[in-house]
Order: structure tokens, then C-alpha cells, then sequence
């Protein structure tokens, strides 16, 4: 029995190192969440360095069209799926609630389905739909 011990510890190990290299939806999530909280803090140039270049313009007018009111974000979680082109699909719950005159307007974020790209080794929203 004491034999198998080191052996089991080392397949175990190795199990483990191999499922924390392998390919991982973690970062296309992640980068959609990142560029929410640009979104909601109002940061334009981490906003446009989250965007690929032909949603950046957009991604700027959405920006633009929440500097008269206060934002933040609510239950944010994003979860990716792997697309068979290459993108992924970005699902997230939670809200952006934007606050004008005392008053919260909910932005429902599960009505969207974000668009990731890599491009250049980095996570790149590049639309929603």
C-alpha cells in the first residue's frame, strides 16, 4: 500500500498541472468584466484598450452616452463559451444601474451576448448581440 501512496500523489499532481494548463474560458469572461467596470467607471482608454478596433467607436459613443450619470455595477458574472470560428460568446448576469436625479435606471446585462476575440494574445470585445 505504501508504494502506491507516491505513485497516486505523483498522477494526482500531474492531473492537476495538466487541468491548470489546458485551455481555460476564464480570460474571454474575464475580459468582458473588465471592460464593464472601464464601461462603468468612465475610463476611455482602458475602454478602447479592451475593444478591437472595429467595435472601439462604438464601444466610445456607449461610454459617451453615460457621462451624465453616475453608474455602477451590480451582481456582475460573465461566463464563455468557445465558438467554433474562434471567437467566443460572453454571457453575464447582473446590471450597470445608472443614477440620475436620485433615480436608478437598470441596465439588464443577460439580454446581451458579448462578442471575444484574441487577437495578439489578449481578449478583445468586439461587439454584442
Amino acid at each position: 500500500m505504501r508504494k502506491f501512496l507516491p505513485f497516486t500523489l505523483s498522477v494526482l499532481t500531474l492531473v492537476l498541472f495538466l487541468a491548470a494548463c489546458g485551455p481555460s474560458l476564464d480570460a474571454p469572461a474575464r475580459a468582458v468584466e473588465d471592460y464593464l467596470n472601464a464601461l462603468v467607471s468612465k475610463d476611455s482608454d482602458r475602454l478602447s484598450s479592451l475593444s478591437c478596433a472595429d467595435w472601439e467607436p462604438t464601444a466610445i459613443l456607449e461610454l459617451d452616452s453615460l457621462q451624465a450619470v453616475e453608474t455602477r455595477l451590480e451582481g456582475l458574472a460573465c461566463t464563455a463559451t468557445a465558438n467554433e470560428d474562434g471567437t467566443y460568446s460572453v454571457n453575464c448576469t447582473g446590471a450597470i444601474l445608472a443614477t440620475y436625479n436620485g433615480e436608478d435606471q437598470e441596465l439588464d446585462l443577460s439580454v446581451r451576448t458579448y462578442n471575444v476575440v484574441e487577437q495578439g494574445g489578449e481578449f478583445l470585445v468586439c461587439g454584442y448581440k
